[in-house]
Formats: structure tokens, sequence, C-alpha cells
């Protein structure tokens, strides 16, 4: 078994720090990343307006929700569950999942563990030049890349 290296300082942000990214039509902020975590996880506040994400499964990562506003449906391996504030959610890895925002703007936690997903945010994203949703074509990636880019760190898109 891998030894785990040790935590070498505190990670602290306050609501309004972290490395915030227009991501994928949403504003994605990061708040701890694997390196800061000593791999463990990352952890991603993501405030986005009503819509949805592709069916996709991540091959590396679990991948759980922590909704904090708003209304979204999940689809977790076929399951439908539809979460509120305070509603938490996990999706192991290798289980395709999607949500939809029902009614937004939605803010929740994306946790990933191990480590390592903040990579995809930044390499299909663009720096935030204000802590907003992104409008328009502000906040998307280029959608020719994001395959390929996703196959990268083990993400798959499935529709």
């Amino acid at each position: 078994m891998a030894q785990i290296s040790a935590l070498q300082d505190v990670v602290s942000r306050d609501p309004d720090e972290g490395e915030a990214r227009w991501w994928m039509g949403s504003l994605a902020i990061i708040k701890a990343t694997s390196s800061e975590t000593a791999g463990q996880f990352t952890l991603v506040e993501i405030v986005e307006n009503e819509g949805e994400t592709p069916l996709h499964v991540h091959h590396n990562e679990d991948e759980a929700f922590w909704v904090l506003e708003g209304e979204i449906d999940f689809e977790v391996g076929g399951k439908q569950v539809t979460a509120m504030p305070s509603s938490f959610l996990f999706g192991p890895r290798g289980i395709p999942h999607r949500y939809t925002v029902r009614r937004g703007p939605a803010r929740m936690l994306f946790i990933l563990t191990p480590g390592g997903f903040e990579g995809l945010i930044r390499d299909t994203s663009r720096p935030a030049t204000e802590r907003r949703i992104p409008v328009g074509e502000e906040g998307m990636p280029d959608l020719d890349a994001l395959p390929t880019i996703a196959e990268r760190y083990g993400c798959e898109l499935l529709g």
C-alpha cells in the first residue's frame, strides 16, 4: 500500500478566496487542490444557472456533491435523485452520472477523491475576470477539444 505524504500546512480559504474560473458555463472556485491536500482530494465550489451537464463517467476519482443553493436533479447509475439545499450525493468512480439544475442559480461543492480534478477544470476553462456566472460563450470550452482533454484526466463523455 502506498504511503500518503503528510500535509505540510493548513489549507484555509475565506468565502471570497480560491482560484475563480469560468468553466462549462459556470463559475468554478477551486477551494483546495491535490497538491494542498497531499493528493487526498480536490474541493471546488460551483455556481451555475439552470441547465444540464452531459452524461459522463470519472474513471480516476469518486465525486461527491453537496448542494448549498438551488434545486438539482441528479442521475447516478440510472438512479434519479432530486437534491435541495443541504442535500448530499455520492457518485462512485466508474458510475455514469449527470445533473440538471432545475431551479437556480445553484451553488454546490464538488469533492473529488483522490485529488487532481482541478487540472481538468484549468485545462477546459479560463480565469474568471469577475466572480459571477459567465454570460453566453464566456465560460464555454472548446467543445471539439473537450473529449480529448477529459480523456487525459480519466473522464469520459457519454452523451
